[in-house]
This record gives structure tokens, C-alpha cells and sequence, in this order.
């Protein structure tokens, strides 16, 4: 008995460490991503929705095939992809609009929301139960990015953008819809498979995209100066988003979707060691205090989260041990 809670104690141990990493590999992508974007529209590329439709497409491909290939049987409901894929596209759109209005400071801060979101949300439906310790984890790494925040207010990064209160309220409609995105894949991946969800997800997604490409940006893409970098920088948007979508199932049936929202709250500051190290570029010193600080409560909150799985297991076990007790007690007229 004590060997197997050796083992068990060990392999949730494991799973927290895999559950820290992926997610900042996950972060990594994610600011990878943000930068290509952020080239992209330097050089004149202001189409983020046809950006989005290259990812989805090759989800579609990749998956898709496999799926053909092995003919599974559906588990889960189309119209479940159908939701997820458009709170996905719609999600990733408010966001980057938002950029247009209002300053990067705000976008930052306000991307926040989609925490409590994806708490309440996995409370009511996913039945997740949040304890003291989780939600001082979640407190201390806002704490984090609230540091980031002034870090830029400090350093005198804060612009006011064209028509802040508009950028604002995408930002925070954005936001809720990542929030949904990630609670329903959570689901989803939890329910299917991962093959059935990206396949799903990547076919949706394509058709919600090229959609709205033709609704909102027919006019930018003739207007676009093709050219060889230009192709490179899209290729590469679509290569690490779609190893960041492939990457994402694996965190959320082994961690949850708060534990993914919450990781990506690094995101900024791999952002500014990006900027340190490829740009050269010169950072606040409470950058360092605010990726300390958000680090620290990924840690907090993961390793609580398996504590108290350990603590769940221990009590179901000796509630078994007690009625196997009772049971031999009674069969044996013993009182």
C-alpha cells in the first residue's frame, strides 16, 4: 500500500512539472506569435483574420488526414466544434483590433478578464472546484502582470490609442471569448480526442475565417505588396500556431483550462527578454520582480491543486480501509 502511494504521489508530481513546462512552452508560442504578428503589420500585412485562416487550414490537413486514416468513431457533437472554433476566430480578432484603438497597456491589463472568466465558468459547468490556495495563486500572478503594467507606465510606453473606451471594450469581449474557447475545449478534449478536436477545430475554424476575410478583408488583401519575407513571416504564424494548438490539448486534460490561462500570463515577459536578448532593447527593472512573481504563483497554484488531489485519495482510501474493517468485524460477530 505504501509503495503505491509512493507511486501515485510521484506520478502527480510529474504531472504538475509537465503541466508547468507545457505551459510555457505554450506562453513561448504565444509571444512568438505575437511578434511575427507584429512584424507582419510593420511591413503592411493587416489581415489577422487570413492569418488565423492559414492555422485552421493546415489543422484541417494535418488532422483531418490522420483522422481518414484511422476512420475513428465521432465522440463529440458538431455543433460543440462549431462553438468552440467560432469563439476561438472571434476571440483572436476582438484582441488584435483592439490594438488599433487603444494603448498596449490596457490591452494587457484588460486580457486579465479572461481569468475569473474561465474560473466561473469551469466552476458551473466543468464542476472545477477552486480552494484558498488556488486563488491565491491566481491573485499573486495578476499581481505579476499588474507589475508589468506599471513597469510600462513607469518606463513612459503608455500611449492612449485613437479611441481607448472602443479598444477597451473589444479587448474585454475578446477576452471572454477565450475564456469560453478554452473552458469548451477543456470539455471537449476531456470527452473526444485530441485528433477529433483539432480536425473539427481546424475545419471550422477555416470556414468561419474565410468567411469573414471576405466580409472585412477583401480590400486589404489586393491592396498587399506581396513578397518573399512577407510569405515567410505567414509560414511561420501558421507553423508555431498550429504547434501551439497542438500543444494545448495535452495542458488542459492534464492541468485545466485556469492553468493555461494562468500561463500565459508569462507571455509579456518572455516578450521582454525577446526584447532584451534579440533586440537589445533596454527593460524596467520591475520586469524581472513581475515574471518572479508570476512564476511563483504557477507554482502555488499547481502544486496545490495535485496537494489536494493527494489529500481526496488519502481519505477515499481509508473510508475504504474503515469499511473493509467494519465489514470483517461484522462477518466475524466481533463489535
Amino acid at each position: 500500500m505504501m509503495g503505491l502511494n509512493l507511486e501515485e504521489i510521484k506520478t502527480k508530481k510529474k504531472l504538475t512539472f509537465i503541466g508547468l513546462g507545457l505551459g510555457q512552452i505554450l506562453s513561448l508560442l504565444c509571444t512568438c506569435n505575437v511578434f511575427t504578428s507584429s512584424e507582419l503589420a510593420r511591413k503592411g500585412y493587416n489581415v489577422p483574420t487570413t492569418q488565423s485562416f492559414l492555422t485552421y487550414t493546415l489543422l484541417a490537413i494535418v488532422y483531418g488526414g490522420i483522422m481518414l486514416y484511422r476512420r475513428p468513431t465521432i465522440k463529440g457533437k458538431w455543433y460543440h466544434y462549431f462553438f468552440l472554433a467560432l469563439a476561438d476566430v472571434e476571440g483572436n480578432f476582438l484582441v488584435v483590433k483592439a490594438n488599433q484603438y487603444t494603448s498596449i497597456t490596457s490591452v494587457m491589463l484588460l486580457d486579465c478578464w479572461a481569468i475569473p472568466c474561465v474560473l466561473v465558468l469551469t466552476w458551473v459547468f466543468l464542476k472545477t472546484k477552486y480552494r484558498l490556495m488556488k486563488i491565491t495563486g491566481v491573485v499573486i500572478c495578476i499581481l505579476g502582470v499588474v507589475m508589468v503594467v506599471f513597469s510600462d507606465v513607469h518606463a513612459g510606453s503608455r500611449a492612449g490609442g485613437s479611441n481607448p473606451v472602443k479598444g477597451d471594450i473589444l479587448v474585454v469581449a475578446g477576452a471572454t471569448l477565450y475564456a469560453v474557447s478554452n473552458t469548451t475545449e477543456e470539455f471537449l478534449v476531456k470527452n473526444a480526442n485530441t485528433v477529433e478536436l483539432m480536425t473539427f477545430m481546424g475545419f471550422f475554424g477555416a470556414i468561419i475565417s474565410a468567411i469573414q476575410i471576405c466580409i472585412f478583408e477583401r480590400g486589404e488583401l489586393r491592396a498587399i505588396d506581396w513578397s518573399a519575407e512577407g510569405a515567410i513571416l505567414f509560414l511561420r504564424f501558421a507553423v508555431s500556431m498550429f504547434l501551439f494548438y497542438s500543444l494545448l490539448p495535452v495542458l488542459l486534460k492534464t492541468s485545466g483550462s485556469a492553468m493555461f490561462t494562468l500561463s500565459l500570463l508569462t507571455s509579456d515577459m518572455w516578450a521582454v527578454l525577446i526584447r532584451i536578448f534579440a533586440y537589445h532593447e533596454k527593460v524596467d527593472w520591475l520586469y524581472y520582480l513581475a515574471f518572479a512573481t508570476t512564476a511563483i504563483g504557477l507554482i502555488i497554484y499547481s502544486v496545490q491543486e495535485k496537494d489536494e488531489e493527494d489529500q481526496k485519495d488519502e481519505q477515499r482510501k481509508l473510508l475504504d480501509e474503515e469499511g473493509r474493517v467494519s465489514l470483517i468485524a461484522t462477518s466475524t460477530g466481533e463489535p
